[in-house]
């Protein structure tokens, strides 16, 4: 992740990486665009919403957001926050939806599982753990080129040089 150079490189070490941490059986990288979701990039053993746009407060990725919270789903089939017609017709039955960006979330990082799963905070917590590094990537990102170096972020160093001791 701090290699990344753009938006699409973190996308992109998200979904090559997020799957395998999680041990799930597919994974959503999805992007906040205004007050829609976009699906912007997956790694499933089925297709999922790769390409897809859904209203943000008709879908779990945009809860996710707008809570600034992690959404930990053991039964999509029961839980309010799971638009029940989107999921009809996959095989997910558990999920874990964890909000990208500070302050503000602009993505959400979604695993998924085929079968009905006890969520561990363990597998929530590395999950939680990409979706900070991803947050650290961003900030980089955004920050005015004259902070960025050595691909880290000297932030709220200003002008200053850094102190050598």
């Amino acid at each position: 992740m701090a290699a990344a150079q753009s938006l699409e490189d973190v996308v992109d070490v998200l979904a090559r990486t997020a799957r395998r941490i999680a041990g799930s059986d597919g994974i959503a990288v999805v992007l906040r665009e205004t007050d829609v979701c976009a699906y912007v990039a997956e790694d499933a053993i089925e297709p999922l919403w790769k390409g897809c746009r859904f209203p943000l407060d008709l879908c779990v990725s945009g809860w996710a957001m707008e809570n600034r919270e992690t959404a930990v789903i053991p039964d999509v089939g029961s839980d309010p926050r799971i638009p029940a017609a989107a999921y009809a017709y996959k095989a997910i039955r558990s999920l874990v939806m964890v909000p990208i960006g500070a302050p503000e979330p602009v993505a959400a990082l979604g695993a998924y599982w085929c079968a009905m799963v006890w969520l561990d905070t363990a597998t929530v917590s590395r999950l939680e753990a990409l979706a900070r590094q991803a947050t650290v990537a961003l900030a980089r990102l955004r920050a005015p080129p004259e902070h960025r170096t050595g691909g880290l972020l000297r932030a709220g160093m200003g002008d200053r040089p850094p102190v050598r001791g």
